[in-house]
């Protein structure tokens, strides 16, 4: 397996070398009433391409929109609600309704390939046939994103976090390599239901990506002291430090994503659409571009910042923002240098048992190496960090939060320097 993941990111790196690259804004993460959103479709691509998005993917549980599916237009999530907008919307013709069991009206979900050709443009839109791998492993919810699959893939298990998580990278990579074509994985939101501690996550070589900014309330972006989960940041430090520094495993990538499901009603404690995203700089809107942009890590996340201009490689970071009047910005280069105090403790009960939360670490991993105010930001490695990435952190709070205080923030993908 690992000479066909050298390949595949060989390929990668010579696909986006050879041609021109634009900023493309998409979101990897959403849910429809193909599982558990409360909303069509439809309304949801439209709602994105509306809103300046350039490509989406629909990632409901364990399914594609593939076979027939119908839903009551007078109960359930938001249906009444929801059926009205999208009678309004669409031409009779469009919709195909029945008389369910129970007398109520039920209206048939239309497949992927229904409704795609009403909003895909090339160069303008692009919708990836995804899903949402929702497995399990005793209490912990493991979920994964696989973004343009060819099958359904159903949840492998195993026998423990880190098994459970490699099942199904090693099922994703199994249709990749068998179909030929181009699919990306993602693991989801490790802190939702004390699901994955760093030290589960980063033992799995080919899970190259994961949620860093989810805009659900629940899955603790930025930590929670009850159930001793980190913040997101702190455990992508963790992970990257010793996955390059001890394992020699390649560098994870951060991603920003929405995973929304409440499309009617807007508010802290809902899952709401349109708070986080990725820019991917790519040559083409097509699935094979994107995904070679992103496993090349050449994007960034965001949950409202946006940057003018980002380049980065071995040597350094450079980037520009994108200023909002009044509104200020600081960008902090964080990483881990060589030499790193590297003990880490298990967090023990009264009866001095391990507990699977995650390690304690000193203030060597992750540390901030410099700190910058301002619309423009630049950092030259000293030459012995293990790696370097960006925060770009605003005073605008976000305009509808995951969690009550939350400010609009960027951040960029590792480097790895180059030893000087």
């Amino acid at each position: 397996m690992k000479s066909i993941l050298t390949l595949l990111a060989a390929l990668t790196l010579t696909a986006i070398a050879g041609d021109s690259a634009h900023w493309w804004r998409g979101n990897l993460h959403s849910h429809s009433y193909w599982s558990d959103g409360d909303d069509f479709p439809e309304s949801i691509a439209e709602l994105y391409k509306t809103n300046g998005y350039h490509f989406l993917a629909f990632t409901d549980h364990n399914t594609l929109h593939l076979t027939n599916k119908w839903v009551n237009t007078e109960t359930g999530k938001s249906a009444k609600v929801a059926f009205s907008k999208y009678a309004a919307r669409w031409p009779k013709e469009w919709l195909e309704t029945r008389e369910g069991k129970d007398g109520k009206t039920e209206v048939r979900l239309k497949f992927l390939a229904e409704y795609r050709g009403k909003f895909e443009e090339p160069d303008r839109f692009l919708i990836l046939q995804s899903e949402e791998i929702t497995d399990r492993w005793k209490t912990a919810p493991i979920h994964m994103n696989a973004h343009n699959l060819r099958e359904v893939i159903k949840p492998r298990g195993g026998d423990s976090v880190t098994q459970t998580i490699s099942n199904n990278v090693a099922a994703v990579l199994e249709q990749r390599q068998r179909t030929g074509q181009p699919i990306f994985l993602h693991v989801n939101h490790p802190n939702f239901g004390s699901a994955i501690t760093p030290e589960e996550l980063l033992q799995v070589r080919d899970a190259r990506f994961f949620e860093l900014f989810n805009g659900h309330p629940t899955v603790w972006n930025n930590g929670n002291s009850t159930n001793r989960t980190p913040s997101m940041d702190r455990l992508w430090d963790i992970v990257l430090t010793r996955r390059l520094a001890e394992l020699k495993y390649p560098v994870m990538y951060g991603l920003g994503t929405d995973d929304g499901h409440n499309y009617h009603t807007n508010r802290v404690g809902a899952s709401n659409p349109l708070r986080g995203w990725v820019w991917v700089r790519s040559a083409k809107l097509t699935p094979e571009s994107l995904i070679a942009a992103l496993e090349a890590g050449d994007f960034y996340s965001s949950s409202g910042v946006k940057l003018r201009e980002l380049r980065q490689d071995a040597k350094g970071i450079s980037l520009e923002i994108e200023a909002q009047p009044g509104v200020t910005y600081t960008t902090q280069f964080i990483g881990t240098r060589r030499g790193y105090d590297a003990r880490n403790e298990p967090v023990r009960n009264a009866a001095g048992d391990a507990l699977r939360v995650s390690h304690t670490y000193s203030k060597d991993v992750g540390a901030v190496l410099a700190e910058v105010k301002g619309a423009k930001a630049s950092y030259t490695p000293k030459g012995d960090e293990i790696y370097v990435r960006a925060k770009i952190i605003s005073s605008k709070p976000h305009p509808n939060p995951p969690q009550t205080g939350d400010v609009e923030i960027a951040w960029t993908q590792p480097i790895v320097p180059t030893a000087q």
